[in-house]
């Protein structure tokens, strides 16, 4: 496997920064990735090595995580906006579309945006069917600071999550404390507007597409995986053992099953 290093790249949105990671060369095949809520665009650092050189992996930190700026819109419309406008800076061609969990929603509906500009779809355990009204899963995010003056105070303060997000907190300008990747009260507002139908954007392009589902997701149950790739041609299923965390849990089938895809015509 060769290794290679990503480098750290931002574009100015509307006076927003969005930042972004892009592995690999400029020739090489391009692969937009998309993380999703409570993470950041160097969740796909392992794939982006797995793949290597002939694919040129480009992981933004979406509006209001990693090192992007926070924004007052945390629609699809505006997720999708900035991706759009990164493509456009990149002058890419068509891409690959992956994305996870929200990052999955927020590729599908690009691919229906601008079905021109992609060329297949990786869904990573993104359903395409959830209601409103059911209780938030971030809920729990609802008591978090965004910042303390400590690194051990902001993960202590964080509770059971503290130990996952520790390792991604960001310091604060001046050394004045450090903050959270992500903005609780952002997150809460993001994951309340992911919820509802998404069937008509899943539909609507026919570019090839793999969709993968964790055995166990909390998210999305196999009955709906399977529908979703019976109602939409070109599309094939791999399960994983894993919940909604596939990457996470099992980065090396993930990335397996990812070059697989890749490789078919």
């Amino acid at each position: 496997m060769t290794q290679h290093t990503a480098a750290r790249r931002e574009l100015t949105i509307d006076g927003r920064r969005l930042s972004y990671l892009d592995h690999g060369p400029a020739t090489g095949r391009p692969l937009l990735a998309l993380h999703g809520h409570l993470s950041e665009g160097a969740s796909f650092d392992d794939l982006a090595a797995e793949l290597g050189p002939e694919w040129r992996v480009i992981a933004p930190d979406q509006r209001g995580h990693g090192d992007s700026d926070r924004a007052d819109d945390y629609s699809r419309e505006g997720y999708v906006s900035d991706l759009t406008a990164l493509l456009d800076h990149l002058d890419t061609g068509p891409v690959v579309a992956l994305g996870h969990s929200l990052g999955g929603i927020n590729a599908l509906h690009l691919a229906a945006t601008r079905p021109a500009a992609v060329a297949a779809l990786v869904n990573t355990d993104a359903p395409v069917d959830l209601p409103h009204g059911e209780t938030n899963p971030l809920a729990f995010l609802a008591g978090f600071p965004y910042t303390a003056p400590t690194r051990e105070e902001l993960i202590s303060a964080c509770g059971p999550v503290g130990p996952m997000v520790g390792p991604l907190l960001r310091p604060l300008p001046g050394g004045d404390g450090w903050r959270l990747p992500f903005h609780p009260q952002d997150t809460l507002d993001s994951e309340r507007q992911v919820h509802g139908d998404h069937w008509a954007q899943w539909l609507a392009s026919d570019c090839p597409a793999l969709l993968i589902n964790g055995r166990t997701s909390q998210v999305l149950p196999a009955e709906q995986a399977a529908a979703m790739v019976s109602l939409r041609p070109r599309t094939s299923l791999v399960t994983l053992e894993t919940d909604h965390f596939v990457q996470f849990q099992d980065p090396k089938g993930f990335a397996r099953t990812v070059r697989e895809f890749l490789a078919t015509p």
